[in-house]
């Protein structure tokens, strides 16, 4: 597992407070408010993770970023919730 931390980004579509509550390690927080920053600062080469609690924004969301010139954008299926600890 530490393996993929390294080659790939995971981000947490949360709000802060969610995000405080609970995210999957190393995952960085992207929200409405740093959305647009990460946009056009980013390596859009890297692989992403996109992934919200459930599982469902986390697709718009993988899809915006795809639009928006990210190179391989996933959708974590089953969200945070699934994570294994």
């Amino acid at each position: 597992m530490k393996k993929i931390l390294r080659m790939w980004s995971i981000s947490a579509i949360r709000g802060p407070g969610s995000y405080s509550a609970g995210h999957i390690p190393n995952a960085f927080s992207l929200n409405d408010g740093n959305v647009k920053e990460y946009i056009e600062s980013a390596d859009k080469e890297k692989p992403l993770i996109v992934c919200c609690y459930h599982g469902i924004s986390s697709r718009g969301a993988a899809e915006h970023l795809s639009q928006n010139g990210f190179k391989e954008v996933y959708s974590m299926t089953g969200g945070f919730e699934a994570w294994p600890d």
